[in-house]
């Protein structure tokens, strides 16, 4: 088993990232029902007024989350407003 080094910035990074994680839970836990619309990727393009390209880096640095059904891909209307908000 090999050894990995954890330095204090990927502690200081675990720690953002979790405070994220917990300040997404808690606005989910208070936000309405209704706001938990599901987007297609054009809707949410259009919302947030971003090339495909940008919306992809998005998923693929973890900053907006998203659905996979099939082919097609799904956000939720709630993670785009905190997105936004960010």
């Amino acid at each position: 088993m090999a050894a990995e080094i954890i330095t204090k910035e990927d502690l200081q990074e675990f720690k953002r990232e979790l405070i994220d994680e917990i300040k997404l839970l808690i606005v989910r836990l208070n936000h309405p029902k209704e706001k938990l619309e599901w987007l297609r990727s054009g809707q949410a393009r259009k919302l947030l007024q971003v090339s495909p390209g940008t919306l992809q880096n998005l998923r693929i640095q973890d900053k907006l989350r998203f659905t996979k059904v099939g082919h097609l891909i799904y956000y939720s209307r709630l993670d785009i407003e905190l997105l936004m908000e960010s």
